[in-house]
């Protein structure tokens, strides 16, 4: 478990960890990176409490690094890895086990149960969960087990580390997504199964939602860079739809300012064409707003502000991504 700043959640993720209804032994690593608040004093607590916890320390603070310095202090076979604010289900490390050893995956994810305790944190799990908010992989959405591009958090065979050097510490955000494209080179499997649960706490304020989708949005353009085809088209959506804003902006503009009359009359035609897009979007956001009626009237409207805010941070990162590389951008906003 890499840790940086989670003093609110650590205590309850590692007790979901130590309640594992798995016969086997086992062990909680957690890489401590430099926090800033009181969540290292907790962990070493912890580890004086319980000698099953370990503690290393990852003074850089990265994701991948501290992923790659719990492994190496792993014993066992298989490594279960986890986040600080995430909860794990009692039989999920039996059921991954037990999933492994059926499928002979390489590695096993399950689905990212996001849940939230205020309006807000409610309704970015909504978006989380909804196929018009992430989209895309199996873990977010899907209903059946099945090989997949990538897993969330993961039950790993150790050989997957022994073999292809673990995660690597170039990439501070979408580290899984490269490893498992690693390990799918390699021959080995990766396998959803959405029986395999872990539930997951978004960020609580509007501020840290942009943060964190702009952090990704940058860093999955830094793998389209490295990786290119190798990645899904459903990543060029968000960038694809902040240009076609931009350039509806640019139109209105244009036509306020006069400039539109000295166009020709087909050019005006033309180009009138770019407010399609802008306004289909409005109204699929509005109809996706309107099918969420589990939703209070306070978390739909929540639901409004934080869908086009995950959409348009993580296509404009995308964008200055693509541009200039991620170089040393972090996501802050935990």
């Amino acid at each position: 478990m890499p840790v940086l700043n989670e003093e609110d959640s650590l205590s309850a993720a590692v007790a979901t960890i130590l309640a594992q209804d798995y016969e086997g032994q086992r062990e909680v690593v957690l890489a401590l990176g430099p926090s800033e608040d009181g969540t290292n004093e907790i962990a070493r607590a912890l580890a004086a409490d319980d000698p099953r916890i370990v503690v290393v320390d990852n003074p850089a603070g990265d994701t991948p690094t501290g992923l790659n310095l719990a492994v190496a202090r792993t014993r066992h076979p298989v490594i279960i890895r986890v986040d600080a604010h995430s909860e794990l289900t009692p039989d999920y490390a039996a059921a991954g086990v037990e999933v492994l050893r059926t499928t002979r995956a390489a590695n096993v994810g399950g689905l990212m149960v996001a849940r939230g305790r205020t309006p807000f944190q409610r309704a970015a799990a909504r978006a989380y969960m909804s196929p018009v908010g992430l989209g895309g992989p199996a873990y977010h959405s899907g209903d059946a087990a099945q090989e997949a591009e990538s897993a969330y958090l993961g039950v790993f065979r150790r050989e997957v580390f022994d073999e292809l050097g673990g995660f690597d510490p170039t990439l501070r955000r979408g580290q899984d997504w490269e490893l498992n494209l690693r390990i799918r080179e390699a021959g080995g499997r990766i396998w959803f199964d959405p029986h395999l649960q872990v539930t997951y706490w978004p960020r609580t304020s509007w501020k840290k939602i942009a943060q964190q989708f702009r952090a990704t949005g940058i860093w999955r353009a830094e793998l389209i860079r490295r990786h290119g085809a190798k990645n899904s088209l459903r990543y060029f959506a968000p960038p694809l739809l902040v240009l076609g804003l931009a350039a509806a902006g640019l139109e209105a503009l244009a036509q306020l300012s006069g400039t539109t009359r000295r166009w020709p009359k087909f050019l005006r035609r033309f180009t009138s064409l770019v407010y399609v897009a802008p306004a289909g979007y409005v109204l699929g956001l509005l109809a996706e707003v309107a099918r969420a009626r589990d939703l209070g009237l306070r978390e739909r409207a929540w639901y409004l502000a934080i869908l086009p805010t995950m959409h348009l941070c993580w296509g404009a990162g995308f964008l200055r991504g693509l541009l200039r590389g991620a170089g040393t951008t972090a996501d802050r906003s935990r």
